[in-house]
């Protein structure tokens, strides 16, 4: 008898099947393909993505390539131009691409003098949410840099501010500006104690501590 009911089990459970089948096939179907539709979507999305990154390397590398090898040797015209070709291949870039190249573009202004389009491109890299947070900080660095003198000293030192903290990788080049900013203002004891800092600190660039202690030198006279 148990043998019985255990075959009217299965038949019953099988028959149900058979019935949620034929009302929700149509159903699952769906849902089958739709996953199978944002899986293949991811992929392709992904391959797209890859392949555009590839072709703006190659690109970013092709401008780059030329004013790297003049090694600081472009005339002011030169200049000009190449930061215009990486101004115009910035504006259909994927993110990465368009701050590095905006961020080269903006170096080339400025050593052509151009320092009003310079800032102007340093403060869009600041304020793109798209790049990398490490190329906004490298933004705010050179504008901070670059304005030493020109612009007021209390801008330059809220925008160099963040870049201080020691977990930031530019903290040591940070902290010599705000040196820097400090003997502009005249506080001479606040840029020695800076600049022993920076002198002492192993995670600073070589090149850093190197400076830190001529100025110092200079300073203790």
């Amino acid at each position: 008898m148990v043998d019985i009911f255990d075959e009217v089990s299965d038949d019953l459970r099988t028959e149900r099947a058979i019935k949620l089948a034929q009302r929700y096939g149509g159903l699952l179907l769906l849902a089958l393909v739709a996953v199978l539709l944002a899986v293949g979507a991811q992929q392709g999305w992904g391959w797209y993505q890859a392949k555009q990154n590839n072709k703006a390397a190659t690109a970013y590398l092709a401008l780059i390539t030329p004013i790297d090898a003049a090694n600081g040797n472009l005339s002011n015209a030169q200049s000009l131009a190449d930061a215009q070709a990486l101004t115009n291949f910035a504006g259909t870039a994927p993110a990465g691409y368009r701050a590095l190249a905006n961020l080269r573009a903006a170096g080339l202004y400025a050593a052509a003098g151009q320092t009003a389009q310079a800032d102007g491109i340093w403060n869009n890299v600041a304020d793109d949410t798209s790049a990398d947070p490490l190329l906004r900080d490298m933004a705010n660095l050179l504008w901070a840099q670059h304005a030493l003198g020109n612009a007021p000293d209390a801008d330059v030192l809220a925008r160099l501010k963040p870049l201080t903290a020691e977990q930031n990788p530019y903290h040591g080049l940070a902290q010599e500006a705000q040196a820097l900013v400090y003997l502009h203002e005249g506080n001479s004891d606040l840029a020695k104690a800076l600049l022993s800092q920076i002198a002492s600190d192993p995670a600073a660039p070589d090149g850093v501590r190197n400076r830190a202690d001529g100025l110092l030198a200079k300073l203790n006279g």
